[in-house]
């Protein structure tokens, strides 16, 4: 019944997606299995995509051709830069989303890619001969063969929901659990663990009074995640803030003794950054109040999704604690939160294409890793989908380096250090950021899609029109002068110092409180050059950062190359730091467990210090 394929991708959430997309658009013959088609792409959790460092991620996904960008903005119904106040390397781009469009595009989209069949079956089992992954079992009986596979399970392997004192398996509220997987892997050597992570209630918004909430807009100028001609939102919705306070707080104490958490039958550890509400009262027991924010789920429902309070609480204490917050007297719920715990394999096990270290052409992408979020499963799944495409025909990986993408850091970052609690990105876990902007991923990372196969030519040319448009620009401000009475209007207006003689404008420009935008508005001949060169806004403002931060990009792109020596020393699969008693005990143990490919991988291991790197570059001969 079922042909061979090229790659076979299990589950259809964000990692899902994206894999099957990327393996199918560079060629492979793949197929997308998920036990129901009619939840592709579903929102599990909140609904919004981006955020901080998530939203540098999927500018890097649809900067390298995959999908989650575009679907983003089809389904946008607010937009956000968030952290404008800080520097640019904190920006991160946000999007509030319409939750049945979003699944809608996802299915839409993936329908209309060429090579990517669909199959609506449970994955039992995987196929595994002379220690290579060649296929699936799945419950209906069959036998599906390929020469890759890519599991994305998310929270569905042995999942495990819980309210309350009631626990009954399941992945995702209304929806069976994956079972058979978890149990063949560790026969094989795998090592696995548990997880756990929850999801507040949703609430009718007719019931909720909004006049005594604190509104929060969108921005006025809203952009998009992706560098396609996506559409920009022309109205946006609202979402709200409200806050919890003592009378909520003694209300919530009531159940813990019914909590999940609290009385050991959750054993998996949850998010640190997205703790339930009980957790955030737990551990931050001498505030009175916490925010909760209120998030429309789309443009016709009235289904509210309420950020913050999410929980495992007996649904009655759920329903008297909301109630007791302001704006939330008389809510009715459409459906309780829930937490759910699910098994995950300690990421260590793979290699940087993630392919298992054990298993040849099996992959794994998205939460069975450990992450949390769905931008790092998309991000995981693309690669994954890539790099198992790519094994197929017998070609290198395709691994993102640190100081190229918040996907190669966290992707690192998974791979040498593991993680034991699930695993969120923030700007700070990239030591690059000032490189790895949101406004360059573009820049970054599309002539690599292109050179791979992934990013179409008109992608890459509509890059190299704007490259060179910007280099114009520049060019531009370098050579026009402006005289100080030129200047006079627009320094006065920012209350800086007047000029003493002619200045060039890019000199302008590296003033405090100085934009681009300020010198076209106020300068006719720099006016001109935008028309003629016709730069837009998020061009124009990609340029005034490589001008102004220029002496800090430099520094840290010396410091990246430096590093990047490192990865050129390759370290032998089968080495044995045991036999180096130079070594500390610690670096034997985690090099031995890790076996990094290179020594700028061995470099990151926690407990693997300067001069144990220097003991294995002797004995690596350099």
């Amino acid at each position: 019944m079922h042909e061979t394929y090229d790659v076979i991708v299990v589950g259809a959430g964000h990692a899902g997606n994206e894999a099957a997309a990327a393996a199918a658009n560079l060629g492979a013959r793949t197929l997308l299995i998920t036990m129901n088609m009619g939840v592709i792409g579903q929102m599990s959790c909140n609904p919004a995509m981006g955020g901080i460092a998530k939203g540098q991620i999927i500018r890097e996904i649809d900067a390298m051709g995959g999908y989650s960008g575009i679907v983003s903005d089809h389904s946008a119904i607010q937009f956000r830069m968030l952290n404008r106040s800080k520097g640019p390397a904190m920006w991160s781009p946000r999007t509030q989303n319409d939750r049945m469009r979003f699944a809608e595009k996802w299915r839409l989209m993936l329908e209309g890619t060429a090579l990517l069949d669909f199959w609506q079956d449970a994955v039992t089992g995987l196929v595994i001969e002379n220690g290579i992954c060649c296929g699936v079992q799945t419950q209906l009986g069959s036998t599906i063969r390929a020469q890759s596979v890519v599991v994305t399970a998310g929270t569905f392997l042995n999942g495990l929901m819980h309210i309350g004192e009631k626990q009954f398996g399941g992945g995702r509220a209304g929806e069976r659990s994956a079972v058979g997987i978890t149990e063949q892997l560790v026969e094989h050597g795998f090592t696995a663990d548990r997880m756990k992570t929850g999801t507040p209630p949703r609430v009718d918004g007719r019931s909720i009074d909004y006049s005594v909430l604190e509104e929060q807009l969108g921005d006025p100028d809203p952009r998009r995640f992706s560098y396609t001609e996506t559409p920009l939102l022309a109205r946006q919705m609202s979402c709200h803030i409200a806050h919890t306070n003592t009378d909520v707080h003694d209300i919530l104490k009531e159940g813990f003794d019914r909590s999940p958490m609290f009385n050991g039958r959750i054993q998996g550890l949850g998010p640190r950054y997205c703790p339930s509400i009980e957790d955030k009262i737990e551990r931050f027991h001498t505030k009175d109040s916490h925010q909760l924010f209120v998030e429309p789920e789309g443009w016709e429902t009235v289904e509210v999704y309420v950020n913050g309070f999410s929980t495992s609480l007996p649904e009655d204490i759920q329903v008297k604690a909301l109630r007791a917050v302001p704006g939330f007297a008389g809510v009715k719920f459409f459906r309780p939160g829930y937490a759910v715990e699910y098994d995950f394999f300690h990421p260590t096990q793979l290699h940087h294409s993630l392919e298992t270290k054990t298993i040849k052409s099996l992959f794994f992408a998205g939460q069975i890793n450990g992450t949390t979020g769905y931008e790092e499963a998309a991000a995981q799944g693309l690669m994954a989908g890539i790099n198992a495409a790519r094994s197929t025909w017998n070609k290198s990986p395709v691994v993102l380096k640190r100081n190229e993408a918040y996907i190669g850091v966290l992707i690192d970052d998974l791979v040498t250090k593991g993680t034991k609690e699930p695993y969120r990105m923030f700007t700070s876990r990239a030591e690059y950021r000032i490189l790895l902007r949101q406004d360059n991923a573009d820049q970054r990372l599309t002539p690599l899609a292109h050179d791979i196969g992934l990013a179409h030519a008109d992608r890459l040319r509509k890059l190299e029109a704007k490259q060179d448009s910007m280099r114009k620009f520049r060019t531009r401000l370098e050579k026009t002068s402006v005289s100080p009475d030129q200047a006079a209007g627009l320094l006065e207006a920012i209350d800086s110092a007047p000029l003493q003689q002619k200045q060039k404008a890019i000199s302008i420009l590296n003033r405090p409180g100085v934009s681009v935008q300020l010198l076209i508005d106020s300068l006719d001949e720099i006016s001109v050059a935008q028309k003629e060169l016709k730069l837009d806004a998020e061009s124009l403002e990609a340029m005034e950062v490589q001008i102004k931060y220029a002496g800090y990009i430099e520094k840290e792109q010396a410091i990246a190359d430096k590093l990047q020596r490192l990865d050129y020393v390759q370290i032998p699969a089968d080495f044995n730091y045991h036999a180096l008693e130079s070594l500390s005990s610690e670096a034997r143990e985690k090099l031995s467990e890790t076996k990094p490919d290179n020594l700028a991988g061995a470099s990151r291991i926690s407990g693997v210090s300067a001069s144990d790197l220097a003991v294995l570059l002797v004995h690596l001969g350099r």
